[in-house]
């Protein structure tokens, strides 16, 4: 079976998960970790080197207060009693996203977890935390300006490529197979540069509710799709 290099993630549905079973929004946002760390090992198990997770995006600020409050401090917990164990499962941990806009509690502590080396890494996990996909090519857009004001690159160099090293992903190779859970069938301001050619699956189960035969099932699916990127039906992809 195919598998794919790299899967990116929507976790969506904890706030309605709660909500429907007459509990606090806050119940959900915890009760997500158990299918995180459910994807973490079908991946390692999978041979998948690529995790990245949509954990909070630009927009999420819109949320109460007491709201965002509780999720900063769950991503601090959740750091501090996972990392050991994600290390020893070679798991190696990377942040994406807006750091301006986080706590210095917060920016310290992923400050940290990148600092660890992982020797012989087998998971690359990537976590979206105040990240948008339109602030994602502003930031690349300026460092290309900076990088032409500073002679460091001619308007002429400026390609594709160029740009694909600045945005945040830079480095890593294109999300294959992309996920959604929750029932919603859009990217959301996720990973605008890098989705172009991903392929993409949707789940009406919630976050909470997602379990290894979901993941195995888009898996599955995944590797019965034919990727063309722009070409003909048999062509092959690149």
């Amino acid at each position: 079976m195919t598998v794919p290099r790299h899967v990116a993630i929507i976790m969506d549905g904890n706030g309605r998960w709660a909500s429907r079973r007459g509990l606090p929004r806050s119940a959900g946002h915890r009760a997500g970790l158990k299918p995180v760390r459910m994807c973490i090992e079908q991946c390692r198990q999978l041979g998948i080197p690529y995790l990245t997770l949509f954990a909070f995006s630009s927009e999420n600020w819109n949320r109460p207060v007491t709201e965002v409050g509780f999720l900063m401090n769950l991503f601090i917990e959740t750091l501090e009693k996972e990392l050991d164990d994600l290390a020893r499962q070679l798991v190696e941990v990377r942040f994406i996203g807006d750091r301006s806009a986080l706590g210095a509690p917060i920016v310290e502590r992923i400050e940290a977890a990148e600092a660890r080396v992982v020797e012989g890494a087998q998971l690359r996990l990537t976590i979206a935390l105040a990240y948008g996909g339109r602030w994602d090519l502003v930031q690349a857009a300026r460092a290309l300006a900076q990088d032409v004001a500073t002679g460091a690159l001619s308007f002429e160099q400026i390609d594709e490529a160029a740009i694909g090293r600045r945005v945040s992903l830079g480095g890593l190779p294109d999300p294959d197979l992309f996920i959604r859970t929750g029932g919603e069938k859009r990217i959301s301001n996720f990973l605008l540069w890098n989705l172009a050619y991903s392929e993409l699956w949707f789940c009406d189960r919630l976050w909470p509710e997602f379990d290894a035969d979901d993941f195995a099932m888009a898996v599955r699916e995944f590797g019965g799709r034919e990727r063309r990127f722009g070409g003909v039906p048999g062509a092959g992809s690149h």
